[in-house]
């Protein structure tokens, strides 16, 4: 069980991040705050895997407190969920310690995936446009990135042949493609380094 503390200011979106990460399997929301000093009163005992922090708190901000946050969890991973989408602000995450940064505009899918991938030791950036601003930039096409990303997911050739209407032959020439580029020796390889480095 994945053991996460939701940060956010504004009451409504905290609330629905805890409902939403709250019920996906293997992820329990063990606290949220409204401020980072809120925040510092309470993570000790609570104990979280992943915090999900908002940049802009009042007071002491995200980043700030992205910062702090090691001092009282050494083990507690972070992820940055916020409204602003410039490349810089990415870079100050993951200086300030991060391994998630996530526009407020992705998915609950993405969300989840994204906690999961950053408590297994991996780094994600939403959407992957930012990761390229920011000067992370992928070696695989959005096809190849976007099969990938279903093969992470569990699906089976199959099915991401399925879901992309495309041939089953096209999908393992995509993997195949994706697993030389990430100089892998296999697909779970391949979605390893990609989940790293934050480009699925």
């Amino acid at each position: 069980m994945i053991r996460v503390l939701v940060v956010e200011d504004m009451q409504v979106v905290r609330e629905g991040l805890v409902a939403l990460l709250d019920g996906e399997f293997g992820i329990e929301v063990v606290g949220y705050a409204a401020n980072s000093y809120e925040t510092l009163g309470m993570v000790g005992p609570a104990e979280p895997d992943v915090a999900v922090l908002d940049i802009d708190l009042p007071g002491m901000d995200g980043l700030a407190l992205a910062r702090e946050l090691p001092k009282h969890v050494p083990a507690c991973r972070i992820v940055m969920l916020t409204a602003m989408d410039r490349a810089a602000h990415v870079q100050r995450a993951f200086d300030a310690g991060a391994s998630g940064f996530l526009l407020k505009t992705v998915s609950s899918k993405e969300l989840a995936q994204a906690v999961r991938t950053v408590a297994a030791g991996g780094r994600v950036i939403r959407p992957p446009e930012l990761a390229e601003a920011a000067g992370t930039a992928t070696p695989l096409t959005t096809r190849e990135a976007e099969v990938l990303r279903l093969a992470a997911g569990g699906a089976d050739t199959r099915s991401i042949a399925a879901d992309l209407f495309l041939g089953v032959g096209t999908v393992r020439n995509r993997l195949s493609a994706a697993v030389g580029k990430l100089r892998a020796r296999t697909v779970v390889d391949a979605i390893r380094v990609a989940e790293h480095h934050g480009w699925i």
